[in-house]
């Protein structure tokens, strides 16, 4: 069997119950628990269902607050998850936060600065649900992968597809894999990069 190292789920904006009802079929059969190491969260669970659900996956959870998380006045009221979480997985250090703070809402210099502050190499945002990765000149990465509920965003008006992440990380190496549901296929592309020395 090959070794992928450390296998991170990573995923956000489900938006469930209020704007979907449920993650894509397709994708919830790939969502095998306890092939993955690590579930990070951008946010945007909807319930408290959802959270439970997530931890079902993996054994080690990281979840940061959706500007919709904060609203809520149900189920996850109760839960307090914070604005920003740095991780530390194989040689790399990500941070993690839902994105609504950044503004311009998904701008790569303004995501450049909130890198820096948190002294990350992977900084993984969620909130414009439009899934990116994305190399900075310096050596280092931005991911952002979409939701993947395919949920409205009420301040875009693209609609973009379901989408999720799944990163495979082996030491200063990651392998970076994009699923996007489009027109009901599974489509995946892949990314690969090394963590640098700057």
């Amino acid at each position: 069997m090959a070794n992928f190292g450390e296998l991170i789920l990573v995923m956000g904006d489900l938006h469930i119950p209020k704007r979907e009802s449920i993650i894509p079929e397709k994708f919830k059969r790939m969502l095998v628990p306890n092939k993955m190491q690590h579930v990070i969260c951008t946010g945007n669970l909807g319930s408290k269902q959802q959270y439970d659900e997530l931890r079902q996956l993996a054994p080690n959870i990281h979840v940061v607050a959706g500007d919709c998380d904060t609203m809520d006045k149900t189920s996850l009221q109760m839960m307090a998850f914070p604005e920003t979480k740095v991780v530390c997985i194989g040689d790399f250090r990500i941070g993690v936060i839902h994105g609504h703070q950044i503004l311009p809402w998904g701008d790569h210099s303004a995501l450049a600065m909130m890198r820096r502050k948190l002294n990350v190499d992977v900084l993984i945002t969620g909130h414009t649900h439009k899934n990116e990765v994305v190399e900075h000149d310096d050596g280092h990465f931005h991911i952002n992968p979409g939701s993947i509920t395919g949920a409205f965003s009420e301040y875009s008006t693209n609609q973009y597809p379901p989408s999720f992440i799944l990163l495979a990380v082996q030491g200063a190496k990651v392998i970076c894999y994009v699923y996007e549901l489009i027109d009901g296929d599974v489509e995946v592309s892949k990314t690969e990069f090394t963590r640098g020395t700057s």
